[in-house]
Protein backbone atom coordinates (compact mmCIF):
# COMPACT_ATOMS: atom_id res chain seq x y z
CA UNK A 1 0.00 0.00 0.00
CA UNK A 2 2.78 2.41 0.91
CA UNK A 3 4.52 1.58 -2.36
CA UNK A 4 1.32 2.36 -4.31
CA UNK A 5 0.95 5.73 -2.55
CA UNK A 6 4.55 6.62 -3.34
CA UNK A 7 4.04 5.78 -7.01
CA UNK A 8 0.91 7.95 -7.10
CA UNK A 9 2.74 10.89 -5.55
CA UNK A 10 5.59 10.58 -8.05
CA UNK A 11 3.11 10.47 -10.94
CA UNK A 12 1.28 13.57 -9.68
CA UNK A 13 4.52 15.50 -9.29
CA UNK A 14 5.71 14.53 -12.77
CA UNK A 15 2.34 15.47 -14.31
CA UNK A 16 2.22 18.90 -12.61
CA UNK A 17 5.81 19.57 -13.62
CA UNK A 18 5.00 18.74 -17.21
CA UNK A 19 1.95 21.05 -17.14
CA UNK A 20 4.00 23.92 -15.72
CA UNK A 21 6.63 23.40 -18.39
CA UNK A 22 3.95 23.48 -21.06
CA UNK A 23 2.26 26.67 -19.76
CA UNK A 24 5.45 28.62 -18.98
CA UNK A 25 6.13 31.19 -21.76
CA UNK A 26 9.65 31.67 -23.02
CA UNK A 27 11.39 34.87 -21.94
CA UNK A 28 10.88 37.67 -24.50
CA UNK A 29 13.86 38.49 -26.68
CA UNK A 30 15.14 41.96 -25.87
CA UNK A 31 15.88 43.93 -28.99
CA UNK A 32 18.06 47.01 -28.91
CA UNK A 33 16.11 50.27 -28.85
CA UNK A 34 16.05 52.06 -32.20
CA UNK A 35 18.41 55.00 -32.51
CA UNK A 36 16.68 58.38 -32.12
CA UNK A 37 16.39 60.43 -35.32
CA UNK A 38 19.19 62.95 -35.80
CA UNK A 39 18.55 66.45 -34.49
CA UNK A 40 18.38 69.26 -37.05
CA UNK A 41 21.55 71.32 -37.38
CA UNK A 42 21.58 75.12 -37.44
CA UNK A 43 24.73 76.56 -39.01
CA UNK A 44 26.00 79.58 -40.91
CA UNK A 45 26.31 78.26 -44.47
CA UNK A 46 29.13 78.74 -46.90
CA UNK A 47 28.19 81.93 -48.75
CA UNK A 48 29.62 83.66 -51.81
CA UNK A 49 28.94 87.41 -51.68
CA UNK A 50 30.02 89.14 -54.93
CA UNK A 51 29.57 92.65 -53.46
CA UNK A 52 30.09 92.74 -49.69
CA UNK A 53 28.95 95.94 -47.99
CA UNK A 54 31.18 95.35 -44.97
CA UNK A 55 31.19 94.52 -41.28
CA UNK A 56 29.01 96.27 -38.71
CA UNK A 57 30.94 98.43 -36.27
CA UNK A 58 28.85 97.34 -33.27
CA UNK A 59 27.64 93.83 -34.06
CA UNK A 60 30.67 92.68 -36.14
CA UNK A 61 28.02 91.11 -38.39
CA UNK A 62 28.78 90.76 -42.10
CA UNK A 63 26.46 92.64 -44.46
CA UNK A 64 26.17 91.69 -48.13
CA UNK A 65 24.69 93.78 -50.94
CA UNK A 66 22.02 92.13 -53.09
CA UNK A 67 22.33 93.13 -56.74
CA UNK A 68 19.57 93.19 -59.34
CA UNK A 69 20.04 90.60 -62.06
CA UNK A 70 18.67 87.65 -63.97
CA UNK A 71 21.55 85.18 -63.82
CA UNK A 72 21.54 83.08 -60.60
CA UNK A 73 25.30 82.50 -60.92
CA UNK A 74 25.82 86.25 -60.39
CA UNK A 75 23.76 86.45 -57.21
CA UNK A 76 24.57 85.83 -53.56
CA UNK A 77 25.22 82.08 -53.51
CA UNK A 78 24.25 79.94 -50.51
CA UNK A 79 25.77 76.44 -50.49
CA UNK A 80 23.70 73.70 -48.85
CA UNK A 81 25.52 70.72 -47.29
CA UNK A 82 24.26 67.16 -47.82
CA UNK A 83 20.84 66.93 -46.21
CA UNK A 84 17.66 64.91 -45.89
CA UNK A 85 14.38 66.69 -46.50
CA UNK A 86 13.95 70.42 -47.14
CA UNK A 87 16.37 73.04 -45.84
CA UNK A 88 15.20 76.12 -43.94
CA UNK A 89 17.07 79.27 -44.99
CA UNK A 90 16.79 82.35 -42.78
CA UNK A 91 18.31 85.82 -43.06
CA UNK A 92 17.68 89.46 -42.21
CA UNK A 93 16.75 91.66 -45.16
CA UNK A 94 17.53 95.39 -45.05
CA UNK A 95 17.14 98.41 -47.28
CA UNK A 96 20.14 100.56 -48.27
CA UNK A 97 20.40 104.22 -47.37
CA UNK A 98 23.15 106.78 -48.05
CA UNK A 99 23.48 108.52 -44.71
CA UNK A 100 24.03 112.27 -44.46
CA UNK A 101 24.27 113.85 -41.04
CA UNK A 102 23.62 117.28 -42.59
CA UNK A 103 20.34 116.08 -44.10
CA UNK A 104 19.29 114.54 -40.78
CA UNK A 105 19.98 117.80 -38.93
CA UNK A 106 18.07 119.74 -41.58
CA UNK A 107 15.12 117.30 -41.49
CA UNK A 108 15.64 116.50 -45.18
CA UNK A 109 16.68 112.85 -44.86
CA UNK A 110 13.24 111.30 -45.40
CA UNK A 111 13.07 108.31 -47.73
CA UNK A 112 10.67 105.39 -47.97
CA UNK A 113 12.23 102.22 -49.38
CA UNK A 114 10.59 99.06 -50.74
CA UNK A 115 13.01 96.39 -51.97
CA UNK A 116 11.97 93.08 -53.51
CA UNK A 117 14.38 90.17 -53.89
CA UNK A 118 14.08 86.57 -55.07
CA UNK A 119 15.57 83.28 -53.87
CA UNK A 120 16.18 81.03 -56.88
CA UNK A 121 17.52 77.61 -57.75
CA UNK A 122 20.57 77.51 -59.98
CA UNK A 123 18.38 76.69 -63.02
CA UNK A 124 16.60 80.05 -62.49
CA UNK A 125 13.46 78.64 -60.85
CA UNK A 126 11.97 81.06 -58.31
CA UNK A 127 11.58 79.49 -54.85
CA UNK A 128 10.19 82.56 -53.08
CA UNK A 129 10.23 86.35 -53.00
CA UNK A 130 10.92 88.57 -50.00
CA UNK A 131 10.17 92.25 -49.39
CA UNK A 132 11.49 94.80 -46.93
CA UNK A 133 9.85 98.20 -46.52
CA UNK A 134 10.69 100.99 -44.11
CA UNK A 135 11.12 104.73 -43.75
CA UNK A 136 14.31 106.59 -42.90
CA UNK A 137 14.03 109.95 -41.10
CA UNK A 138 16.67 110.07 -38.39
CA UNK A 139 19.83 108.36 -37.16
CA UNK A 140 17.91 105.85 -35.05
CA UNK A 141 16.36 104.46 -38.25
CA UNK A 142 19.64 102.92 -39.41
CA UNK A 143 20.59 99.41 -38.30
CA UNK A 144 24.23 100.28 -37.65
CA UNK A 145 27.25 101.89 -39.27
CA UNK A 146 29.53 99.84 -41.51
CA UNK A 147 33.30 99.98 -41.07
CA UNK A 148 35.91 100.36 -43.79
CA UNK A 149 34.85 103.73 -45.17
CA UNK A 150 36.36 107.17 -45.60
CA UNK A 151 33.85 108.95 -43.37
CA UNK A 152 34.41 110.20 -39.82
CA UNK A 153 35.40 107.30 -37.61
CA UNK A 154 36.26 105.18 -40.64
CA UNK A 155 32.64 104.31 -41.48
CA UNK A 156 30.88 104.09 -44.84
CA UNK A 157 28.15 106.44 -45.97
CA UNK A 158 25.89 103.54 -47.03
CA UNK A 159 24.00 102.00 -44.11
CA UNK A 160 21.46 99.20 -43.72
CA UNK A 161 18.06 100.48 -42.62
CA UNK A 162 14.97 98.51 -41.67
CA UNK A 163 14.98 94.80 -40.87
CA UNK A 164 12.70 92.06 -42.12
CA UNK A 165 13.34 88.52 -40.84
CA UNK A 166 12.97 86.14 -43.79
CA UNK A 167 12.37 82.36 -43.72
CA UNK A 168 12.55 80.34 -46.94
CA UNK A 169 11.96 76.59 -47.35
CA UNK A 170 14.35 75.16 -49.94
CA UNK A 171 13.36 71.87 -51.65
CA UNK A 172 15.38 68.79 -50.77
CA UNK A 173 16.83 68.38 -54.28
CA UNK A 174 18.77 71.67 -54.18
CA UNK A 175 22.42 71.91 -53.09
CA UNK A 176 22.78 75.66 -53.73
CA UNK A 177 20.52 78.68 -54.06
CA UNK A 178 20.98 82.24 -55.30
CA UNK A 179 19.63 85.53 -53.96
CA UNK A 180 19.01 88.24 -56.58
CA UNK A 181 17.42 91.66 -56.44
CA UNK A 182 14.29 92.36 -58.47
CA UNK A 183 13.09 95.91 -57.84
CA UNK A 184 13.62 98.91 -55.58
CA UNK A 185 11.12 101.75 -55.11
CA UNK A 186 12.18 104.93 -53.30
CA UNK A 187 9.72 107.66 -52.26
CA UNK A 188 11.28 111.00 -51.37
CA UNK A 189 9.99 114.51 -50.95
CA UNK A 190 10.90 115.24 -54.59
CA UNK A 191 8.95 112.22 -55.90
CA UNK A 192 9.17 108.43 -56.36
CA UNK A 193 11.76 106.44 -58.32
CA UNK A 194 11.93 102.77 -59.29
CA UNK A 195 15.07 100.78 -60.13
CA UNK A 196 15.20 97.32 -61.69
CA UNK A 197 18.01 97.37 -64.26
CA UNK A 198 20.65 94.64 -63.71
CA UNK A 199 23.79 95.37 -61.73
CA UNK A 200 22.38 97.75 -59.11
CA UNK A 201 22.59 97.13 -55.34
CA UNK A 202 19.05 97.42 -54.01
CA UNK A 203 19.08 95.61 -50.66
CA UNK A 204 21.32 94.12 -47.99
CA UNK A 205 21.26 90.76 -46.21
CA UNK A 206 22.86 89.68 -42.94
CA UNK A 207 22.65 86.93 -40.31
CA UNK A 208 22.31 84.15 -42.90
CA UNK A 209 21.61 80.72 -41.37
CA UNK A 210 20.35 77.32 -42.49
CA UNK A 211 18.65 74.50 -40.58
CA UNK A 212 18.68 70.98 -41.97
CA UNK A 213 18.65 67.28 -41.15
CA UNK A 214 21.90 65.48 -41.97
CA UNK A 215 21.52 62.41 -44.21
CA UNK A 216 21.57 58.99 -42.53
CA UNK A 217 25.00 57.30 -42.37
CA UNK A 218 25.70 54.80 -45.14
CA UNK A 219 24.93 51.17 -44.34
CA UNK A 220 28.01 48.99 -43.78
CA UNK A 221 28.87 46.80 -46.73
CA UNK A 222 28.06 43.11 -46.35
CA UNK A 223 30.99 40.76 -46.22
CA UNK A 224 31.06 38.15 -48.91
CA UNK A 225 31.36 34.61 -47.65
CA UNK A 226 33.89 32.37 -49.20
Amino acid sequence: MRRLCALLIVAIVETSGTALAQTRKPAPVRRPAPEPPPAPLSVAPEMTCPTPLGVGVSSKRTFCDVMTGRDPAAGVLIALPPHKGPVTLTFDLHNRHTYSEEQVKANRAYARYTATIGVLTMDNTLISRAVVQNEFRKTSDLVERIGGGAGPGGVKAVVPTGTESITITVPEAEDQVSILGEKLTIDRADGPATYSSPGRPIAVISNVMIQYLPPPPPKPARRRSG
